[in-house]
């Protein structure tokens, strides 16, 4: 499957970058996400629930960070296991300075879901993953995006 989109964030490309290439930052904004281990600079696992219909899958995904170039662009490779379902995928980034100091986020990923939870369905793999994609965005801006002169709510300066 594929999926593609540009995403307007009010807020500085260097803040943006800083948010998306931390695996326990971008974490909390993931549907589903219940763990983060960072092995090193460029490689994590997650751990997560995802339910696509009436199939409910615990998948455990090995994630790779590759043709990182701060604060412009990267890639993610990821494959992930749960009892009977895989998932591989692909997704890229690249950042540019928007309006107003605003980031515009271009965005592309390819997934394969194979076993039970491909049994589902793709229609319904489709819609579940445009629902959770929604979400990351969502919280993403919720997290960036802050009146002139605050902090975001995740920035560690903000903490006194």
């Amino acid at each position: 499957m594929h999926f593609e989109g540009t995403v307007e964030i009010r807020a500085p490309r260097d803040r943006v970058w800083a948010f998306v290439i931390d695996p326990e930052r971008v974490a909390t904004c993931g549907p589903g996400v219940e763990s983060v281990e960072v092995a090193d600079g460029t490689h994590f696992r997650v751990r997560a629930k995802v339910g696509v219909g009436f199939v409910n899958a615990r998948f455990t995904v090995d994630l790779e960070t590759t043709d990182a170039v701060a604060p412009d662009r990267a890639v993610i490779r990821a494959h992930g296991q749960a009892p009977g379902s895989a998932v591989d995928g692909t997704a890229a980034m690249t950042l540019s300075d928007g309006p107003d100091g605003s980031t515009t986020m271009a965005w592309t990923t390819e997934v394969t879901v194979a076993g039970t939870l491909a049994s589902a369905g793709a229609r319904l793999i489709e819609g579940t993953a445009q629902r959770m994609i929604a979400q990351t965005f969502d919280c993403m801006r919720s997290k960036l995006e802050t009146p002139a002169g605050t902090p975001p709510a995740d920035d560690p300066a903000a903490t006194p």
